[in-house]
């Protein structure tokens, strides 16, 4: 019987075989003559080819060895930046010193417990040689019409509503403004920024001064703002000075029924036995500038905050920095718009959509009345 395992000595396995890799070889030409296979594979070698961590593996250990020593420097030159930014804190407070005369100067013009002399009062605008040319063709009955007019221009006492305005001319702040808070912030007097004490943390305090006032008893309001400017443990190359972690607020003394963060509402609630339906009144929370004062707290003890903490908690800080780089420095340009002027220059990124969502509580909401505040 004839043996079926060779083929004129070779064994049938190996014929298999080398039909199968002649199959293969066959089917991977055809694969790679597909302009599309070829297009998608050359751009998942150029996306591998272009990745900076993808590189570094291909590196040899002694070179990632030199690249480990340059990450140890770059994390003593975040330190060396830390030092240099507690540095610049100080020279603020050092120029804060120096500022502040000025800033009591101004509060003083704007209440009207001083009147500037004529020499503080001259400014010369940049349409004074038009203001010029024209005074000089006017007739002196024109002259003597104007004057007599200036005579019966009324002269209230300081610059009236000079901080109010500035929060309807600022955006970020006319946004957190209800109308209830109109008529409180018409009292509000100087806003000034303390910084902290040389060999304390870091930090800086704005206080809102009032005058006597038909809402509460306080005469300043205080937002202290709680800096850090250190590497972080975990995370050291995000380092880019100082950053606020935390902010603590003061209690409002308001007078009984002037309470605008909150609100009264009536609702009714019916007796599951008798059926009856009485009114009960309740208060809740209400939206207000002066929630400013009653920050939310950053999480200390390691849990994470949720998204709307998280936003809500950084646009206080962004308020709070705003005030101290921008509004107290230069208010008047504030007042009188120049500054926004300046702002709207620079292009805003793109914002996303806001998504408004509405829910009622066990339909409380159409039982529920409110009772605005006393303002």
């Amino acid at each position: 019987m004839a043996d079926n395992s060779f083929s004129d000595g070779i064994p049938s396995d190996s014929l298999e075989a080398a039909k199968n890799a002649s199959n293969t070889e066959k089917l991977a030409d055809q694969v790679m003559q597909n302009p599309q296979v070829l297009a998608a594979l050359q751009e998942r070698l150029d996306s591998v080819s272009h990745t900076p961590s993808s590189y570094i593996e291909t590196l040899p250990k002694a070179v990632k060895r030199r690249i480990n020593a340059l990450k140890q420097l770059q994390v003593k030159c975040a330190h060396i930046e830390a030092k240099f930014y507690e540095e610049v804190h100080d020279l603020e407070r050092k120029y804060a010193a120096l500022y502040q005369p000025l800033f009591d100067k101004r509060r003083e013009f704007i209440t009207g417990d001083a009147e500037p002399t004529d020499a503080e009062s001259e400014w010369h605008s940049e349409n004074e040689e038009e203001d010029k040319l024209a005074g000089d063709i006017k007739n002196k009955a024109v002259i003597a019409e104007k004057e007599a007019a200036a005579a019966e221009e009324p002269n209230p006492k300081g610059i009236p509503e000079f901080w109010f305005t500035i929060f309807r001319n600022v955006d970020m702040l006319s946004e957190l403004v209800q109308e209830y808070d109109e008529p409180i912030l018409k009292h509000l007097q100087d806003i000034k920024v303390k910084f902290s004490d040389p060999g304390q943390p870091m930090s800086f305090v704005l206080e809102f001064h009032f005058e006597s006032n038909d809402y509460f008893t306080n005469s300043v309001l205080t937002k202290t703002y709680k800096m850090k400017s250190e590497p972080d443990k975990a995370d050291p190359f995000s380092f880019e000075g100082p950053e606020i972690v935390d902010c603590d607020g003061c209690t409002i003394d308001w007078k009984k029924g002037k309470n605008v963060t909150v609100k009264t509402i009536k609702k009714k609630q019916k007796h599951k036995g008798r059926g009856t339906v009485r009114t009960i009144t309740k208060q809740v929370p209400n939206d207000s500038f002066f929630n400013f004062f009653s920050p939310l707290k950053a999480s200390g003890d390691g849990e994470s905050l949720d998204e709307d903490s998280e936003f809500t908690l950084a646009s206080d800080f962004e308020i709070g920095h705003f005030f101290r780089e921008r509004i107290v420095p230069r208010a008047v340009l504030y007042f009188t718009g120049e500054a926004i002027e300046d702002d709207d220059n620079f292009e805003e990124g793109e914002e996303g959509e806001e998504e408004e969502l509405e829910g009622d509580e066990e339909g409380e909401d159409e039982d529920d009345a409110e009772i605005n505040p006393k303002v």
